[in-house]
Order: C-alpha cells, then structure tokens, then sequence
C-alpha cells in the first residue's frame, strides 16, 4: 500500500505517483508550470501551495490518494 498523501506531503512526493499531474491541472495548481516551484519542488508542500492559491485541497487529496492506493 502507497502512502497516504497529506497536507505535508511535498509536490515532489506527489509528482511520483502516476496520474497526479492530471489531478493537479484539473484543480489548476500553478505550480505545474512554474520555472520557481521546479527549483523547489522539494521543500513545497500540497498544503502550502493550496494555501497560496485558494486551491480545494480537500478535493485534491481525495483524488491523489485514490488513485494512490
């Protein structure tokens, strides 16, 4: 079993599961097509950056760790 994606959880963690960038453009997280978050992609957590944006990380969760099982 996978682990459960978090609010802590780093867009880098993220990224390695199959088919979360697909999650990710249909929530629009910016952070998909920003030069700056590439460098940072490490250290950016899921929570953060629905933070910034007002982004539904409820709904983004859910979907991630349904397909991450």
């Amino acid at each position: 079993m996978s682990k459960k994606i978090t609010k802590n959880s780093t867009l880098k963690e993220i990224l390695g599961i199959e088919g979360t960038d697909k999650i990710l453009a249909k929530y629009q997280t910016p952070c998909l097509s920003c030069p700056m978050a590439s460098m940072e992609v490490e250290k950016l957590q899921i929570g953060q950056v629905a933070e910034m944006y007002g982004l539904d990380l409820k709904g983004i969760l859910e979907d991630i760790n349904k397909i991450s099982k």
